[in-house]
C-alpha cells in the first residue's frame, strides 16, 4: 500500500476517499519508490510502456520543477549513442511520454529547444513528499533510499550513476532528518525508514505517542542495516515473491524470451497490493553473480516462480513451477501455457496475465495453510486475516461467522490493515447474499463501511474498488455507479479475475446482458480454477436466464452447486431456468435444498433484494419463482 497521509481513520470520520496529495493542484501521481507508477486524480494508469520513456519522466519529475538540458537527458539515458541518435532517441521517447500523459487532461511538460521541465507544481512524487514512506508490497526490506526506481536499474550506465547520485542524496537528507528527530524520539534515530502508517505518524509525533505505539504488539523499527525479520516489520506482511529469468530450452528459443517473460511477470504481480514482488533485475544480477540459491536466500525470498520456455515451430510453450523455498521446502504449483508466437509481445502478456491471475489466489492459499499450522497464542493481525480465508470459502456458517470474527480482530489490531478492511466487506457480501445477517439494515451498512475504509486506506487497491463496486449494485442497487469502480479496478490491476465477475454482475444488473458474458468469458480465461469459482462461475446463470437460454443457465447453475453446494445463489436462477422449462418437480426439489439453506427466502424477499434494474428481466425472474411453487 503506497501511504499519502496517516491512514488511520476515527470512527466518527467519514469514510469518502481522501485526496493523497499535498498540494490543492495536482493532476499527476509519480510513485518512484519500489516499482514506478504515474496516476491521473481519476486513479487512470499513465506510465509509459517502454522503460527509456518512464526514465524520463522520473528524471523531470525528481527535479523539482526545474529545467533539464535535452543534451544531459539524452546523455543519461543514451550515453553509448552518437550524439544524433542521441537527440531522435529523447524526440521519440518524449514524443511516448507526452502521449502517455494525455488522460491527464493538460499539457504538464515545457518542452523549449534545449530543455524540458516538469511543472512541479501540478505533481505530486512521493520521494520529493517528506512525510511519506513507502510500505508497498513490492518493496525490499532495507532503507528507503535503496528503493528508489528498483524497476529501472541496468536502463545506461549513465542513469545508474545518476541513480546512485539521487540515492546517495537521500541517504544524506535521511541522516539529517534523524538526527534533528533525535531530540523528541531518540529511539527513531538512524530507523529504517519504510514503516507502516502509524509508524509514519509515530516519527512526527510526540514521545507520548511513542509510548502509546510501543505498548501495542508491534515490535519497535530495526535498525539500518539489520537483517530482515518479520516480527520487526508490522507494515509488511505476507510472502515474499521472486520471480526468477526462465530456462531457454532448445536451439529455435530466443534468449530473449525468457527476461522478458519474467519482467512481465513480476510488474504484473506487483500490482496485487497485498504481495512482496522482489525487484526482478536486482534478483537476475545477484543470480549471475552468486547463483540462483544465494540470491533467493540473500533477498530472503520465500516462494520463487521459475520455469522453461521452448519455441516449437509456430509456438511457445512456457512451462513454470512455484516453489516454497520455506521448511518444508517443495513446488507448491506448476503450469503449462502455449502459444501461437506471431506477437511475442502480445504473447507475453497474455501468459503473464494468466499466470498472475491464478499465481495470486494460489500464494493466498498457501499462506492461509501455513497461518492455521501456526501455534494460535497471540495471533498477528495477518495471521488472523489470513486464517479467515479458507472459513470463508467452505461457507460453513459457524466457521464462516468466526471468520469474520477474526477479520475484526485483524482491524482492531492494525486499524490501517486495507486488506482485511476488504475481505470484510466481501465476507459481508456472502454474509447478506446468503440470508445469514440477523439485522439486514445493519449488515448492509457495516459492509459498506468497511469497503469504503478499505479503499480510503488504499485506493490504489483493486480488489477494495471492486469489492466496493458490489457493494453498491448488489446491496444499494446502484451498478451504474458501481462500473466506474471496476473500471478503475480493472485499469489498476486488469489481471484481477474477481473485478472481471463484479464487473460482469453490474453489467447484467443494467440488462447488458452480451457484455456481462463477455466480461464473464475473460474471468474464465484468466482464472478457471479460482478458489471462489462455486461463487464466480454461477455469475453467468443470470445473464443466460434474461436472454432465454434457460437449459445453458441451468447447466451453469448445477456445475457451481457440484463446486459447493452451501452456496445459496445458483439454487435461485435454477430454481427460475427450470420452472421456465416446465420442468416444476425439479424446480420444487431445488426450492427444499435452497430452503435448508436460507430458510426465510420467498418471493418478497427475493424481488426486494435482487438488483436486476429493467422490468422485462425482473418479470421473467419473479414468474419463474412464482412458478416453482415458492411463497
Amino acid at each position: 500500500m503506497q501511504v499519502f497521509e496517516s491512514t488511520r481513520v476515527p470512527e466518527d470520520t467519514p469514510l469518502a476517499a481522501p485526496t493523497p496529495f499535498a498540494s490543492p493542484q495536482p493532476y499527476l501521481r509519480l510513485v518512484l519508490y519500489g516499482v514506478m507508477e504515474a496516476w491521473t486524480v481519476a486513479s487512470v494508469n499513465v506510465l509509459p510502456r517502454s522503460r527509456k520513456a518512464r526514465a524520463l519522466l522520473a528524471i523531470l519529475g525528481l527535479a523539482k520543477g526545474a529545467p533539464v538540458a535535452r543534451l544531459r537527458l539524452a546523455e543519461l539515458l543514451w550515453s553509448r549513442r552518437g550524439e544524433e541518435q542521441r537527440r531522435g532517441s529523447l524526440r521519440q521517447a518524449l514524443h511516448e511520454l507526452q502521449e502517455a500523459l494525455g488522460p491527464v487532461g493538460m499539457s504538464l511538460i515545457e518542452a523549449k529547444r534545449d530543455s524540458l521541465r516538469l511543472q512541479a507544481e501540478h505533481v505530486w512524487v512521493d520521494a520529493l513528499a517528506p512525510s511519506v514512506m513507502p510500505a508497498g508490497p513490492h518493496l525490499l526490506a532495507g532503507r528507503i533510499e535503496d528503493a528508489l526506481l528498483t524497476d529501472l536499474r541496468g536502463l545506461d550506465p549513465a542513469f545508474d550513476a545518476w541513480l546512485e547520485e539521487q540515492r546517495q542524496r537521500m541517504r544524506d537528507s535521511a541522516s539529517d532528518t534523524a538526527s534533528r528527530k533525535s531530540v523528541i524520539a531518540p529511539q527513531l534515530a538512524g530507523a529504517d525508514l519504510i514503516r507502516t502508517a502509524a509508524w509514519q505518524a509515530l516519527a512526527e509525533a510526540t514521545p507520548q505517542s511513542f509510548g502509546r505505539y510501543s505498548a501495542t504488539n508491534d515490535a519497535p523499527p530495526r535498525s539500518i542495516g539489520a537483517g530482515p525479520t518479520a516480527a520487526a516489520q508490522p507494515g509488511l506482511r505476507g510472502a515474499r515473491l521472486g520471480v526468477a529469468a526462465l530456462r531457454a530450452l532448445g536451439p529455435e528459443t530466443e534468449p530473449y524470451l525468457s527476461v522478458g517473460m519474467a519482467e512481465e511477470i513480476t510488474l504484473s504481480l506487483a500490482k496485487f497490493r497485498w504481495l512482496f514482488v522482489v525487484d526482478h533485475s536486482s534478483l537476475a544480477r545477484a543470480t549471475e553473480q552468486r547463483g540462483e540459491d544465494a540470491a533467493a536466500n540473500e533477498a530472503g525470498i520465500d516462494l520463487l516462480l521459475g520455469g522453461t520456455v521452448q519455441r516449437l515451430g509456430a509456438r511457445v510453450r512456457f512451462s513454470l513451477s512455484l516453489t516454497d523455498l520455506r521448511p518444508p521446502t517443495g513446488i507448491a504449483w506448476t503450469g503449462r501455457f502455449e502459444r501461437a508466437s506471431n506477437d511475442l509481445l502480445t504473447l507475453q502478456d497474455e501468459i503473464a496475465a494468466e499466470v498472475v491471475a491464478r499465481i495470486d489466489q494460489e500464494i493466498l492459499t498457501i499462506e492461509a495453510g501455513r497461518a492455521g499450522r501456526r501455534a494460535s497464542f497471540n495471533p498477528s493481525a495477518y495471521d488472523l486475516f489470513l486464517r479467515a480465508i479458507p472459513a470463508i470459502q467452505h461457507l460453513d456458517r459457524e466457521s464462516f461467522l468466526e471468520a469474520g470474527d477474526r477479520l475484526r480482530a485483524a482491524t482492531d489490531l492494525e486499524p490501517d490493515f486495507a486488506a482485511a478492511y476488504a475481505w470484510q466487506a466481501y465476507w459481508g457480501l456472502l454474509l447478506i447474499g446468503q440470508g445469514w445477517a440477523r439485522d439486514k439494515k445493519a449488515a448492509a451498512m457495516t459492509t459498506e463501511r468497511d469497503a469504503r475504509r478499505a479503499v480510503a486506506l488504499d485506493p490504489l487497491d483493486a480488489q477494495a474498488l471492486t469489492i466496493l463496486g458490489h457493494v453498491l449494485a448488489f446491496v444499494h442497487h446502484r451498478p451504474e455507479d458501481a462500473l466506474s469502480l471496476h473500471e478503475r479496478a480493472l485499469s489498476l490491476n486488469p489481471n484481477l479475475s474477481m473485478a472481471w465477475v463484479f464487473a460482469g454482475f453490474a453489467e447484467c444488473y443494467l440488462g447488458r446482458h452480451e457484455e456481462a458474458l463477455r466480461r464473464l468469458d475473460r474471468y474464465a480465461q484468466l482464472a478457471p480454477c479460482h478458489p471462489h469459482a462455486f461463487f464466480f462461475e454461477a455469475a453467468r446463470s443470470l445473464p443466460l436466464l434474461c436472454l432465454g437460454h434457460y437449459e445453458a443457465a441451468a447447466d451453469v447453475c448445477r456445475r457451481a452447486i457440484a463446486l459447493h453446494d452451501g452456496l445459496s445463489y445458483p439454487y435461485k436462477p435454477l430454481i427460475v431456468a427450470l420452472a421456465h422449462l416446465g420442468r416444476t418437480a425439479e424446480a420444487r426439489a431445488m426450492c427444499e435444498r435452497l430452503l435448508a439453506i436460507e430458510p426465510d427466502f420467498g418471493i418478497a424477499e427475493a424481488m426486494r433484494r435482487f438488483p436486476l434494474q429493467r422490468a422485462q428481466d425482473r418479470n421473467l425472474y419473479e414468474a419463474g419463482l412464482r412458478r416453482s411453487g415458492l411463497r
